[in-house]
């Protein structure tokens, strides 16, 4: 550092004192702690080292990383300073101190990840230097000629070998989990399988239909219930393991590396919450696959692309074309079925697809309208006919109505008006008993066990009273919008991941039957499971938060790029947690973004390689 400007070292000796401090906070550590000389030290080499890495890029390109670095890493300083700020100031009483934390922490990371960024950014832009560790030549096949025949058949069918290796490695959870892990939600679509109760789109209609479909030929063939039960819970197992083998396949096309994609063939194959989800019978675990396989055709049709309007005979796509666009059809209708937030998901991202594929509309607009009537006529006359009830009002409350739960057991004063619409609702008697700052379904109970007919026909006047106090009580609002969402965007949350077992109890006729079982089983079953909350790095997978801080990277990385027809394959991710954010009810459950999850890798990969729309595959 010696032949640095000394106002450059007064700079990175600021930015470490900060980053520094942050770190003190977030680590529970003392003032004196000796690792904080080691971490101003370490800061003050990073930040220069990243200073000087982004002084060798040209000015447009660093001005346009920057931006970015700029606006997310405070936006990553703020979701993680949101949930552990109190843990900073819980010794402090005077409010200038306590603001003067936070800042200061707040001030640290915001640097912390402006730099990190910068740096990841700056790796990124060397274009060069990726397709040479990711991508191979497109004449990559002929170099296998001379290897094993084993690697050579798997350079030439890497999709293939995808499919049944996660089947292979997930067939010991089927095998144990036998006939398929089904919570309450799961018993409550076989009842309307069964005709116990009538059907509900509460958990999606067409999803009950495909069990019952799968269930329906189990029976017929083998006359038991847990054979018929496990027909479908093989189905999904399949679906999984294709959408991953399809996921492959486009990543050959895009000329990624064989062992860049084994590594992700791995992810899918070994962590175990796949294996776990992929025999539990949840509408989740189907609709993650299609939101992976959505993406990957979106990828397809812009690589290899359809006839624009005016050009020949020639330029007609081949039949591996149509089928992508099959596949980007039925996942988008699936997208639209299969969770009640996918189908405004889909109408979030509508225009934007429009907008996209606005050169091929001759195609794609005929294919984007069709999914959407579809989903209309489905979603209403089809189940109309078959008096599919829909979900209650009170289900899409979850988010307001404990944050006026929250109000009420923090003893805010409320007008005689605001009181008698509420008790015209619920029973106050039992708010403060029941109330739970991260799970609203017990007060959404209370709701239902209350008058749901009267906050169903005064909508209007619920959500002007939930206004009304949102403006009066800002900061409850703020503290139950946090604690009821952050296990989404908050990347240091411990939560159970995949701990379902077996059939709860039921008297349908099933049960848990392990075809495969003992010790040595169970133990490693447990075992894997808790790994993911014992080991660093490996852990982050199991971090909803650090997924959702992955998709925010790429996005940033699409704008950092100019890759703007990018932007269009994290869309619906993106829309999808958005919906979850406004309407969730649990604040930790993994199940809810497993479509986030399992299409990481496809984000990361997207982020990276190059979306040349004229002869590249």
């Amino acid at each position: 550092m010696k032949n640095m400007p000394k106002a450059s070292i007064i700079l990175q000796a600021i930015q470490g004192f900060f980053t520094t401090w942050a770190f003190m906070k977030a680590g529970r550590m003392e003032p004196g702690n000796i690792l904080n000389g080691v971490f101003f030290i370490f800061f003050m080499i990073f930040y220069q080292y990243s200073h000087n890495r982004l002084a060798t890029l040209d000015k447009a390109y660093r001005r346009r990383i920057s931006l970015a670095s700029f606006v997310i890493g405070p936006l990553f300083a703020l979701l993680y300073v949101a949930v552990d700020s109190p843990n900073y100031i819980d010794t402090l009483t005077n409010p200038l101190f306590r603001l003067g934390i936070l800042g200061a922490v707040f001030t640290g990371f915001s640097i912390l990840f402006y730099h990190l960024l910068g740096l990841l950014y700056f790796c990124t832009a060397d274009t060069a230097g990726l397709r040479k560790m990711l991508f191979a030549s497109p004449s990559w096949a002929s170099h296998t000629k001379g290897l094993h025949r084993l690697l050579s058949f798997y350079n030439r069918h890497m999709g293939l070998c995808a499919f049944l290796l996660c089947l292979l490695c997930w067939l010991p959870y089927f095998l144990y989990q036998y006939p398929g892990i089904m919570t309450p939600d799961s018993l409550n679509q076989f009842e309307q399988v069964l005709g116990v109760i009538p059907y509900s789109n509460h958990h999606p209609w067409v999803h009950t239909l495909l069990i019952k479909l799968f269930y329906t030929i189990g029976y017929r063939i083998t006359g038991s219930m847990l054979v018929a039960l496990s027909f479908y819970t093989f189905f999904q197992m399949c679906a999984l393991s294709l959408s991953v083998c399809y996921f492959i396949n486009t990543l050959k096309l895009c000329l990624v590396k064989p062992g860049i994609c084994f590594g992700i063939t791995l992810f899918y194959a070994l962590v175990p919450y796949h294996g776990v989800y992929s025999v539990t019978l949840w509408k989740d675990i189907l609709f993650a696959a299609f939101v992976l396989s959505f993406g990957c055709a979106c990828v397809r049709l812009k690589k290899n692309p359809l006839p624009e309007k005016g050009e020949t005979a020639k330029a007609a796509p081949k039949p591996a074309h149509y089928a992508d666009l099959g596949v980007f059809a039925l996942c988008a209708l699936a997208i639209c079925l299969f969770r009640s937030n996918g189908w405004y998901a889909f109408l979030l991202c509508l225009p934007f697809l429009l907008l996209s594929f606005r050169k091929r509309a001759r195609v794609m607009f005929p294919v984007l309208a069709g999914v959407f009537l579809t989903a209309v006529l489905i979603k209403y006359p089809v189940m109309k006919a078959f008096h599919v009830t829909p979900p209650d009002f009170v289900e899409s409350l979850s988010i307001p109505i404990q944050q006026v739960a929250a109000v009420i057991c923090n003893g805010r004063e409320l007008k005689e008006d605001e009181l008698a619409l509420i008790e015209k609702v619920a029973d106050l008697t039992y708010v403060k008993e029941l109330y739970n700052i991260h799970y609203a379904d017990n007060i959404k109970e209370l709701v239902r066990a209350g008058n749901p007919d009267y906050l169903s026909s005064h909508k209007g006047a619920f959500l002007k009273l939930w206004a009304k106090l949102g403006m009066r009580y800002p900061g409850d609002y703020l503290t139950a919008y946090v604690y009821q969402t952050y296990g989404y965007w908050y990347p240091d949350s411990f939560y159970p991941v995949a701990d379902a077992e077996g059939v709860s109890a039921t008297s349908l006729g099933v049960s848990h039957t392990p075809l495969i079982g003992g010790p040595l089983v169970v133990k490693s079953k447990e075992i894997a499971i808790k790994l993911g909350g014992m080991v660093p790095l490996y852990g982050i997978l199991w971090s909803m938060g650090a997924v959702c801080w992955a998709l925010i990277f790429c996005l940033g990385s699409a704008f950092v790029r100019r890759e703007k027809e990018k932007l269009i394959l994290y869309l619906p991710g993106t829309a999808l947690l958005l919906t979850v954010l406004v309407a969730t009810p649990v604040a930790t459950e993994f199940r809810y973004v497993y479509f986030m999850v399992f299409s990481l890798p496809f984000y990361l990969m997207a982020a990276v390689f190059p979306m040349e729309t004229k002869g590249q595959v």
